[in-house]
C-alpha cells in the first residue's frame, strides 16, 4: 500500500454532521463516521449499505474532515468499527484532536485496548437479533463508569433475557447508562415503556430521535 501501514487507511462508507439520536448524547450535533464493514448479519440492521464498499480514507484526512464540521461529538460507528484495524488508531488520534469521542461497537469484538478516553457504547446482542452467540462477555470486565450498554428488544423473550443478563454480570454498577431500545416495527415503544415502569428498572429508553425528525433519510 505505498509504504502506508495498515492501520493508517481505513475504509469510509460516510462522514456527516446530524443529532445524536440514542445514547446519553442525544440529541447533540455530532459528527459520524461511519466505517465499512460488519462480521455480524442482525435481522433487524439498519445499516447493510455499509457492509461494502466505501472509499478508503487516510486517518489524518478523517480527523481533517471531522474538523470541518466545527462540532466536539463525534461517534465511531459502523456496521463494527472494530473490524478494520486502524479503527483503534482513529480513535486515539480524534481525541487527541479535543474532540469528545464515543465508540458504536456490537460488543463481538474485544475492546479491552480502546483508548479509556473514548465512551464505549456496547451493543449486546439479544436473542432476537438472530447474533446472540456473537457475544463476547469478556468485555464487560473493560467497561468503565462512563461507558453505556444497549440492548434492541425485539420481543417480551428479549427483555426477560436482557434484564436476565443486566443481574448475571452486574450491568447496571458498570456502566453509566443501560439503554433499552425498541426493535422497530417489532416492538411497540410503548410496550416496552411500560414493562420498563412495571419492573422499576433502572435503565433509558431510547426511541431514535434521528429517525423520529428524517425517518431513513441518508445521511442522517
Amino acid at each position: 500500500m505505498n509504504g502506508v501501514a495498515v492501520e493508517d487507511r481505513l475504509r469510509i462508507t460516510e462522514i456527516f454532521l446530524s443529532l445524536q439520536g440514542e445514547t446519553s448524547f442525544s440529541g447533540l450535533p455530532t459528527v459520524f463516521v461511519r466505517l465499512t464493514g460488519c462480521p455480524l448479519r442482525c435481522g433487524y440492521c439498519d445499516t447493510a449499505y455499509a457492509f461494502s464498499g466505501g472509499d478508503l480514507m487516510p486517518r489524518a484526512d478523517i480527523v481533517a474532515r471531522v474538523r470541518g464540521f466545527g462540532v466536539q461529538h463525534v461517534t465511531v460507528t459502523g456496521g463494527e468499527p472494530l473490524a478494520q484495524p486502524g479503527a483503534g488508531p482513529l480513535l486515539v488520534s480524534l481525541c487527541d484532536a479535543g474532540f469528545t469521542v464515543s465508540l458504536e461497537t456490537s460488543g463481538a469484538l474485544d475492546v479491552s485496548r480502546i483508548d479509556v478516553r473514548v465512551v464505549k457504547i456496547l451493543d449486546l446482542k439479544t436473542p432476537g437479533s438472530g447474533e446472540v452467540v456473537r457475544n463476547l462477555w469478556s468485555n464487560l470486565a473493560h467497561l468503565t463508569d462512563q461507558d453505556q450498554v444497549k440492548f434492541v428488544v425485539c420481543n417480551r423473550v428479549d427483555y426477560d433475557w436482557a434484564k436476565l443478563k443486566c443481574d448475571e454480570y452486574g450491568i447496571y454498577d458498570r456502566v453509566a447508562e443501560v439503554l433499552f431500545s425498541p426493535s422497530s416495527g417489532q416492538l411497540a415503544p410503548r410496550d416496552l415503556a411500560d414493562w420498563i415502569l412495571s419492573d422499576r428498572l433502572p435503565v433509558r429508553l431510547q426511541l431514535q430521535l434521528h429517525k423520529l425528525l428524517w425517518g431513513d433519510e441518508p445521511g442522517r
